[in-house]
């Protein structure tokens, strides 16, 4: 009896769909179209990315218009009609080819997983997401003026156009104000509009004054002489920052420093806590009594994905040291930095302890 059922229905089914194609014959109806809303619109309209890395804008508003569609860039102006055409130069840009999960364990391994491209500098994917590419630099597109007065004839104007199936909209009038490259972050230390140094905020006027970079956590380090916590606040800063490039590398390093109140370097060793083969996404460690250094893979970190030493918000170390503290107890001191590199390079990282070095010894 089951078995009678199911073959009724199946005949119904075939039936019906026999009914249905032959009605959509004979009174021509039309095939099955995406539809695209005459409300498609972004969010956020003025694209201001930083040169040098990968920007991805993703303010799309599609309302229930179907996906994916076609973008394209048209009528790419500036602000007093000029034609815009930098921002469809190729540049070269990686494209992987296989996933980045951290665990590979040499350079060649994580080479192999992703090649040079030719893109345009700034486009627009099928999902509507906004991307300038890493190769877009300040002598590919000029970024905005030194003096921090944008001028509407400086401001790159585009229109976007949108289809799929269903129908063509046009969104209008984008902004495209680009900030000069700044290669690393945090870059608390660079002023973004000239590149040169970063004014001290509470004495902006005193050219001999600047900015800093500081340690993104400074936790029971004590200092030798004062034997009170070293702190970084708006009026002390007692450890700061430098990221710079530095000669005769191989073009893929990556090195750590700890510069004393005396300029003198502190050997590595006595951050005696710090997991060194496990700081960063690093291969072939070289320890000196001035740094330790890696070679690494540039950007860092390679994607915005989780791995043991990175993830979206950047790449994290920490380093540590202990020591018997009053009564006996061991003391842990510990600081550390959460950062990106853009730019491939040799690279070092330098934390400064301006005013006092820590204290290693017992109590």
């Amino acid at each position: 009896m089951k078995i009678k059922n199911s073959i009724r229905l199946l005949c119904l089914f075939i039936g019906s769909y026999g009914l249905f194609t032959a009605c959509s014959k004979m009174y021509d109806l039309p095939e099955d179209r995406d539809f695209i809303s005459e409300n498609i619109n972004y969010i956020i309209k003025i694209i201001e990315p930083t040169l040098g890395r990968n920007n991805v804008f993703t303010s799309l508003s599609e309302d229930n218009s179907t996906l994916p569609m076609k973008f394209e860039i048209v009528n790419a102006r500036y602000g007093d009609g000029r034609p815009v055409t930098d921002l469809f130069t190729k540049v070269q840009t990686y494209e992987w080819i296989q996933e980045y999960d951290g665990k590979e364990k040499t350079l060649a391994e994580i080479e192999a997983k992703r090649r040079m491209v030719e893109k345009p500098a700034f486009e627009v994917d099928s999902n509507g997401r906004m991307i300038l590419w890493a190769g877009a630099t300040n002598a590919v597109i000029k970024p905005r003026p030194v003096d921090t007065v944008l001028k509407t004839q400086d401001i790159r104007f585009f229109d976007l156009k949108v289809q799929n199936s269903g129908g063509t909209q046009i969104i209008k009038d984008f902004q495209f104000i680009p900030w000069r490259e700044i290669p690393y972050f945090p870059s608390t230390d660079i002023n973004p509009y000239t590149g040169g140094k970063a004014p001290d905020p509470l004495r902006p006027k005193d050219t001999t004054r600047q900015d800093y970079i500081i340690p993104s956590f400074l936790n029971n380090v004590i200092g030798e002489r004062t034997q009170l916590p070293l702190v970084n606040n708006n009026i002390q800063k007692d450890v700061v920052v430098y990221i710079r490039p530095f000669s005769g590398g191989k073009g893929n390093s990556l090195r750590f420093k700890f510069m004393g109140a005396d300029g003198k370097f502190i050997n590595p060793v006595k951050f005696n806590e710090t997991r060194w083969d496990f700081l960063v996404h690093g291969f072939n460690k070289v320890m000196t009594p001035e740094y330790v250094q890696y070679d690494v893979a540039y950007p860092i970190p390679l994607t915005p994905y989780r791995t043991d030493f990175s993830d979206a918000g950047g790449a994290h170390v920490s380093f540590s040291y202990s020591r018997l503290g009053f009564g006996g107890g061991r003391t842990v001191g510990q600081f550390g930095l959460n950062f990106a590199i853009y730019k491939k390079g040799d690279w070092e990282i330098v934390f400064h302890f301006r005013n006092q070095n820590p204290k290693f010894e017992d109590e």
